[in-house]
């Protein structure tokens, strides 16, 4: 058995679970004898290259420390979108990375995040390998988006879902009390993949409403196929909701937003995207001239902690712990994954596969919980997602508020 310390870190986009997650690998690594001290990175590989750091073991004292932090949104280390270089282009990089591994006497590697931060597993673990290092390196996913290949569905993804599902039932509810026709577009993150619009549509099969369409980046989207289908939905009934992804492109890969847009983008050449809402809102304006609104859910649906899911965080522990446990096992240059056994009753269990054939990849969609007119969602797909959302994870109140768990840089 491997011995030594462990390091931790959080990357990407919060999340509601993301600390349940660290709160999971915290606890694999305290019951292992393995690890002796596990150490938190501050902002990801950013703060390992930088030196700053904080000793989990004097940090989380008790059983409630843990509770705490797995009901705690965000990403309670703080998070990065660091891009490491290829091996080869700039290894001083990772001769800096590494110098840090050896002072601390660190050979255990967790890396929390989505695809992006699945790449930075990779090339650690590529690294350590060709220079003889030895060192366990282990990715944990995370992401709302649900978009990583290799598993079932990534851990945040349900509690977003259930924050979704949750604020679409009652936009449903507000919008059928008056009867002027009006339209109201909510605008849900989903760049290259729909799935967290997809949760819009829960709704429909757990209370009998849902919204009259939802449109993915799956499918191109067509401007004037858009207005046809609101017209129909107005004949029918006065109050027309709509779920629409971030990330809507017409056939020439343009995005509907895109006159809103900025045009920058981050380190990995994603565009930061808004306005899709805003835009179609101005359409339906110009060219059916009813009453119409736009909603941006934006970051509300990435950190509802008090609406978060019980299968979601418990999920997220469980898969914490199954890293450690699997490296300390020996297993390296792999990603945490969840591997659906049974449907009903719903079950998962925690597997893992090789990072190279996850990093840089995204999961959409499929074709078949898409309709065949691509304006709304099967029912299979709503299935898929119900039991994420299920049960209430618990909520630690003080005067009024929930109670969060910080893990502060001292220096």
């Amino acid at each position: 058995m491997l011995k030594g310390n462990a390091i931790v870190g959080q990357s990407g986009g919060p999340t509601t679970a993301i600390n349940a997650t660290l709160a999971g690998v915290i606890k694999g690594a305290f019951e292992s004898e393995a690890i002796d001290i596990i150490y938190g990175a501050h902002n990801g590989v950013e703060g390992m290259l930088d030196g700053r750091i904080t000793n989990l073991n004097e940090v989380i004292k008790s059983e409630m420390d843990f509770k705490l932090l797995a009901s705690t949104p965000a990403a309670a280390l703080g998070s990065c979108r660091r891009k490491l270089p290829k091996m080869g282009e700039d290894d001083a990089v990772y001769e800096k990375l590494f110098d840090f591994f050896k002072a601390n006497n660190i050979h255990y590697f967790f890396y929390i995040g989505g695809n992006d931060s699945m790449d930075t597993v990779a090339k650690v673990s590529a690294y350590a390998e060709a220079h003889n290092y030895e060192i366990k390196v282990m990715g944990v996913p995370k992401t709302i988006d649900n978009d990583v290949v290799g598993t079932d569905h990534t851990p945040g993804y349900g509690s977003a879902s259930k924050y979704i599902a949750t604020s679409m039932q009652e936009i449903l509810r507000d919008c059928a009390v008056y009867t002027v026709k009006a339209v109201t577009i909510v605008e849900i993150m989903g760049r290259d993949a729909g799935w967290l619009t997809v949760a819009a549509g829960l709704p429909r099969i757990i209370n009998g409403i849902g919204p009259d369409y939802i449109y993915l980046p799956e499918r191109a989207f067509d401007i004037d196929k858009f207005i046809e289908d609101v017209k129909t939905a107005l004949e029918k009934h006065p109050n027309v909701v709509i779920a629409v992804s971030e990330g809507l492109r017409d056939a020439d890969g343009k995005y509907v937003g895109e006159s809103a847009q900025s045009g920058a983008t981050d380190v990995f050449g994603h565009k930061y995207l808004s306005g899709t809402g805003k835009s179609l809102e101005l359409i339906v304006k110009e060219k059916i001239g009813c009453k119409v609104r736009s909603i941006e859910l934006n970051l509300l649906q990435r950190c509802a902690a008090h609406c978060a899911s019980k299968t979601d965080i418990e999920e997220s522990l469980m898969v914490g712990a199954a890293a450690v446990k699997n490296a300390t096992e020996g297993i390296s240059g792999k990603m945490m994954c969840f591997t659906r056994t049974s449907s009903n009753p719903y079950t998962v269990e925690a597997t893992y596969a090789d990072i190279e054939k996850i990093a840089n990849q995204v999961r959409e969609v499929p074709a078949e919980f898409i309709n065949e007119a691509g304006n709304n969602v099967t029912d299979e797909c709503l299935e898929y997602i119900k039991p994420l959302i299920s049960g209430e994870s618990e909520v630690f109140w003080k005067d009024g508020l929930p109670s969060h768990f910080a893990i502060n840089y001292l220096g």
